[in-house]
């Protein structure tokens, strides 16, 4: 690097659940003017930010070709970490030739995020920057139009890939409990639900945000097998307002 080339930044873009409009105006505005934009990809090629974040990616000018990072389907995490480890050499060539780097991801850069992943590879060389996007979370809410928490409600997000029996001890514990990452995990989920006596507190959703969002606010109805990845969980008390 040359003493008057400077290393670009690494800016951790939230894009939100789903829904285009839901891109803040800031996020447009780094995505529109980024050198390079780098996101994750299913081994289709197929890249669900890409697609959230459609129509800023339609407005840039004069951009470097994207850094697709694909990710494989294994759950086996070595796989993911090597994609990490390769992902993060190609968009360190790009800062270290001083191009600005805006990484795509789903929801919050920083809530169950695939940027910290990237983030913690690079911060120690590179500046970064992260700009938050709205959560899933706080999509599927004011899809069913329901508060998390009230007054003094305690409130827990945990996720489908603890045990069955942290689950149960989040559920007995917390009078709101959002369980992300639902889809493998619905089985288990359900009977902790059934096992705590909670059934009737929760609802659940897919896809928020999106054109095929679904909501099922009996979740009885629901089968007990896996579902899609992106699906939630959301348990409130019935009877609310006192606490």
């Amino acid at each position: 690097m040359t003493q008057t080339q400077q290393q670009g930044r690494f800016i951790g873009v939230g894009v939100g659940p789903g829904d285009p409009e839901l891109l803040t105006l800031k996020a447009a505005r780094l995505i529109q003017s980024a050198d390079v934009v780098a996101y994750l990809a299913g081994e289709s090629g197929t890249s669900q930010a890409k697609q959230i974040a459609h129509i800023a990616m339609d407005q840039r000018h004069n951009c470097l070709a994207d850094i697709v990072i694909p990710m494989p389907m294994s759950t086996d995490r070595s796989a993911a970490n090597q994609a990490y480890d390769e992902g993060a050499q190609r968009i360190q060539q790009a800062l270290s030739a001083g191009h600005n780097v805006v990484f795509l991801c789903e929801g919050d850069p920083l809530f169950f995020g695939s940027f910290t992943y990237l983030m913690e590879r690079l911060e120690a060389q590179f500046p970064v920057d992260v700009i938050p996007g709205i959560s899933s979370i706080h999509a599927a809410a004011a899809a069913i139009k329901l508060p998390l928490t009230l007054l003094k409600e305690s409130f827990a997000v945990v996720s489908g890939r603890h045990t069955e029996a942290q689950i149960q001890n989040a559920l007995e514990r917390h009078d709101s409990v959002v369980i992300m990452k639902a889809g493998r995990a619905r089985p288990k989920i359900l009977a902790a639900l059934g096992l705590t006596g909670r059934l009737q507190d929760a609802k659940y959703l897919e896809y928020v945000g999106r054109d095929n969002e679904r909501i099922v606010t009996d979740v009885a109805e629901l089968p007990s097998e896996a579902g899609p990845y992106f699906s939630l969980f959301i348990i409130t008390r019935s009877e609310r307002g006192s606490r």
